[in-house]
């Protein structure tokens, strides 16, 4: 499709050129035929010049289809919805209100709520008839416990993990400067810190996962001194475990060989050309003891800065353990993220994407209530991280245990991402999902990363209204009470009544719920396996 739009290009350059020839020495009919050759061809190199759409750059003349299709829209664009984790259909407003925040644009609509307000799955948040005065919008959390030399201030929305190789460079380099410009952080994914991460200064969290590329030996292990070596770059803030995802649960990343140019081959330390396969578990721990250990360890290693995992909740005692190990160990991360089944933005398996893991709201309240239950919430915070979008998603996240929100489909869309869904064979339309520099030549890094920073900055500018409308100064304030969802056709319940809510200490100092007494009976600080 790329060649025949150059193609089209190309032949009314020269059809124009060539009507011109034959006019002057033939007859003056043939300058009839600049009618078509030259707007064709004039604007077939402005859609290859300018720098504000990916598909235009990549796809002259044929891609304006796309916007005479988006134009008339919602029946046309059908191929743009993709479904929750119930198996419903996405708002559509939802995903315009990304693009319009991206672009700068008035984030407003007509009409209503286009969603059924009588339906079971119906969430919202309580107003208040006294609404508080809007606070300034840059909310940031401080991350660091007392176990940390070197805080970090993030802020309450963040790029969530997408790897050098997943991404293109030009992805990379305008969802960093985005950040760099927009005060929020850039998680770097698995693939390790490339020279795209830290090109434009945008703060970084480093994620190690099972493959620890950048910091492994030739034996694929973790190597100490190459991970100091990278994470003692001022550049990188906080540094984070890659337990397991969410899109994946249970199983280890692939980067198609297609995509693993000789680049990515070094930043890795994988060979190239070949599919780079993580495993599915970590060699350097075994046990929830030996995984507080190493997170001790990388928090040293990178000069006391914040240290945490991620993880998507799977068997309930192996979080458990965890808990327990924090206990008998006195080793505290700074902070956890808690990734749902929902979430991710790669490929995987169909069985894995969508029967595998706990989705975030329950992932989210259970981390959260063990945490408190064990007297441990004190000393971390706790993000989440899946299909993260509106100024809604992070209130109702906040509201049950979160202390901020990291976001990955919603700043692809930001940058770019129509969602084709060819992010595994190399052929991106727009350039985000691609290795091919023939197609990440029409992502222009310095517009994308506006779109990245105006998308962040609108966000929390409608999560400070949203936050004052309910008669709280800071999004922090939010609790399970504000958060209120349909439970029947005819009954509404907050979330504090829907679930229950574990008081601190509570696992410790009295009688647990025969739930938690059988999770805590099988749980061991020795071993993630269930013990009897």
């Amino acid at each position: 499709m790329r060649l025949l739009s150059l193609a089209i290009v190309f032949a009314a350059a020269v059809f124009a050129a060539a009507f011109i020839v034959l006019g002057l020495l033939v007859s003056g009919l043939w300058y009839i035929g600049l009618i078509w050759a030259v707007p064709t061809a004039m604007v077939g190199i402005w859609d290859l010049l300018q720098t504000k759409h990916s598909i235009l750059r990549n796809y002259p003349i044929l891609g304006h289809l796309r916007y005479f299709f988006e134009s008339i829209r919602p029946e046309m664009m059908q191929y743009f919805v993709e479904t929750d984790e119930s198996g419903k259909p996405y708002n559509r407003v939802q995903r315009t209100a990304i693009y319009e925040r991206a672009k700068n644009v008035e984030g407003t609509k007509p009409f209503g709520t286009e969603l059924d307000v009588y339906s079971t799955e119906y969430e919202y948040i309580t107003h208040s008839v006294a609404p508080k005065p809007k606070q300034d919008h840059m909310f940031t959390v401080k991350v660091g416990n007392e176990q940390c030399s070197r805080p970090y201030d993030a802020s309450i929305l963040n790029v969530s993990a997408m790897s050098f190789g997943a991404l293109s460079p030009n992805a990379l380099e305008a969802l960093n400067k985005g950040a760099k410009m927009g005060g929020f952080f850039h998680d770097t994914g698995e693939g390790g810190c490339s020279p795209y991460h830290t090109k434009h200064g945008g703060d970084l969290v480093w994620e190690v996962g099972t493959g620890y590329f950048g910091c492994r030996n030739e034996q694929g292990q973790f190597d100490p001194g190459l991970f100091h070596e990278t994470a003692s770059i001022d550049q990188i803030k906080m540094v984070e475990i890659k337990v397991s995802q969410g899109a994946k649960a249970g199983h280890g990343g692939v980067l198609p060989g297609a995509k693993v140019d000789a680049e990515i081959a070094r930043v890795r330390g994988v060979p190239e050309g070949k599919d780079c396969i993580s495993p599915a578990f970590h060699t350097a721990f075994s046990t929830p003891t030996e995984l507080l250990e190493f997170t001790a360890k990388i928090r040293d290693l990178s000069g006391g800065k914040p240290a945490g995992f991620k993880l998507c909740i799977g068997r309930p005692h192996e979080f458990l353990a965890i808990c327990k190990a924090m206990t008998t160990t006195g080793i505290y991360p700074d902070f956890i993220v808690i990734d749902g089944a929902e979430g991710g933005t790669g490929a995987g398996p169909v069985e894995f994407l969508d029967h595998m893991g706990v989705p975030l709201t329950e992932g989210l309240l259970f981390a959260h209530n063990a945490l408190v239950g064990m007297g441990l919430r004190t000393h971390m915070r706790i993000a989440a991280s899946a299909k993260v979008a509106t100024a809604f998603n992070i209130a109702s996240r906040l509201a049950i245990g979160a202390d901020w929100c990291n976001a990955a489909r919603a700043f692809m869309f930001a940058v770019g991402c129509i969602q084709a869904e060819r992010c595994h064979t190399n052929t991106c339309p727009v350039g985000v999902a691609t290795q091919d520099p023939n197609l990440f030549r029409g992502l222009v890094v310095d517009d994308k990363a506006n779109r990245a920073m105006h998308y962040h900055c609108n966000t929390l500018e409608a999560l400070a209204e949203v936050t004052a409308a309910a008669g709280l100064m800071h999004p922090s304030e939010f609790k399970p009470c504000h958060l209120v969802r349909r439970t029947t056709p005819t009954q509404v319940l907050p979330y504090s009544e829907i679930y229950d809510f574990l008081e601190p200490e509570e696992l410790l100092n009295s009688a647990p719920g025969p739930r938690w007494k059988e999770w805590l009976n099988h749980a061991s600080p020795d071993t993630f396996d269930r013990v009897a």
